[in-house]
């Protein structure tokens, strides 16, 4: 009988394959979260400043028509000029 025990090693292979999938798996979950919150096009700045703006409003459909028409609205941009 054998008192010392003896535990099953570790293939290289399986660690870097492991390590591959588990990487892959995580750039995955990051860029979909990053395309979620780009999707629109609408800087998270103004989303907040139209919802400040409209927060007025008591009826939540007033509301997003106001924030509509407030992020829709055209914006003065500022060009440096030489």
């Amino acid at each position: 009988m054998n008192v010392n025990p003896t535990f099953a090693q570790r293939r290289s292979l399986s660690i870097a394959v492991n390590a591959a999938a588990g990487a892959f798996i995580g750039v995955g979950l990051l860029s979909a979260v990053a395309v979620h919150f780009q999707r629109d096009g609408t800087p998270l700045a103004r989303r907040v400043a139209a919802e400040r703006a409209c927060a007025r409003h008591a009826y939540a459909s007033e509301r997003e028509d106001c924030m509509r028409g407030w992020l829709n609205a055209p914006r003065a941009e500022s060009v440096a000029s030489r």
